[in-house]
């Protein structure tokens, strides 16, 4: 079994923590961790935790020392290096997988880096023109139409295309990964209740049930367009919510430490933790390791 490739994210953060608290026990898959060896001493050392002699590290140098909790912008190149020589890791056969840390979006775009996300980042790099961000918790699988948008510019962005190739990914997805061979994907209203037949909004009648309808006809089975408030409780394979907050509160409700974020559609297996970087842990061994161990068996768990 090729190696998983392990980035940290933002290095001011929990990131170095769960790795070294982690790395205490055996873990559950070969990792190389792409990271600052001196970072994660440094870390080991503040944490009172004996520093993983057996952990295997692929060495990036900090652009400047970080402090735990504390962010600093002269590192977001440090960041965004991490990230890409995962994402070409995985690319030319290096690593069989990716599993990714939290990173600090703002402090990234502070720097002068244009960054919203590493589900677009990975889409980008690899030359993939769509995407599904699909989150897992328990029993539950949450995937999202749009992600990281203003909430005034979510219903321009759904467009029949956008659904098309969203829920196409995402069954193909279920299918490759789940092993479901019919999923049922239950789809959520844009509007409150659905749009309460136009009276609330047009967008279920002029694009979310003709989509629907013509992916029916090609025997994909998916339901909707359905109510957000009562759609989760529903049995189904998965839920497509419309926009991050009409799917991820529900989501994290249900699992915050166990779950997991996973990108669909791109040419590699990419997981990662489902929390920020939590910055007033950082340093304090307060940090939770469940979301990325749980991030780890599920890069395995779909090889």
């Amino acid at each position: 079994m090729l190696p998983i490739a392990l980035t940290l994210g933002e290095p001011a953060g929990i990131g170095p923590d769960l790795i070294i608290q982690l790395a205490q026990q055996k873990l559950a898959a070969p990792l190389i961790i792409i990271a600052d060896p001196d970072l994660l001493k440094e870390r080991a050392q503040q944490l009172q935790l004996p520093f993983p002699a057996h952990l295997k590290i692929l060495p990036i140098k900090l652009t400047k020392k970080s402090i735990a909790g504390k962010l600093n912008s002269a590192n977001a190149k440090y960041v965004i290096e991490t990230l890409t020589i995962a994402a070409q890791g995985c690319l030319n056969g290096q690593f069989s997988a990716l599993v990714t840390g939290p990173v600090h979006k703002g402090i990234l775009n502070e720097a002068g880096i244009p960054f919203s996300g590493h589900t677009e980042f990975f889409a980008q790099l690899s030359g993939v023109d769509h995407v599904v961000m699909l989150l897992v918790a328990n029993k539950l699988r949450v995937a999202l139409a749009t992600t990281h948008l203003p909430l005034r510019k979510v219903s321009d962005a759904i467009t029949p295309e956008l659904l098309t190739k969203t829920l196409t990914i995402l069954n193909q997805g279920l299918q490759q990964y789940f092993k479901i061979k019919q999923p049922q994907i239950l789809v959520c209203g844009l509007n409150p209740h659905a749009g309460e037949n136009g009276h609330l909004g047009r967008e279920e009648i002029d694009i979310i049930i003709p989509v629907l309808e013509k992916l029916q006809k090609t025997g994909m089975n998916v339901i909707g367009p359905l109510s957000a408030d009562t759609v989760f409780l529903s049995p189904a394979d998965a839920i497509l919510a419309m926009y991050h907050d009409q799917g991820l509160p529900v989501l994290k409700y249900a699992g915050f430490h166990q779950a997991v974020n996973i990108t669909l559609g791109l040419p590699f297996i990419r997981t990662s933790v489902d929390h920020g970087t939590a910055l007033e842990l950082a340093g304090t061994g307060k940090a939770d390791t469940r979301s990325l161990l749980a991030a780890i068996e599920t890069a395995v768990a779909l090889m």
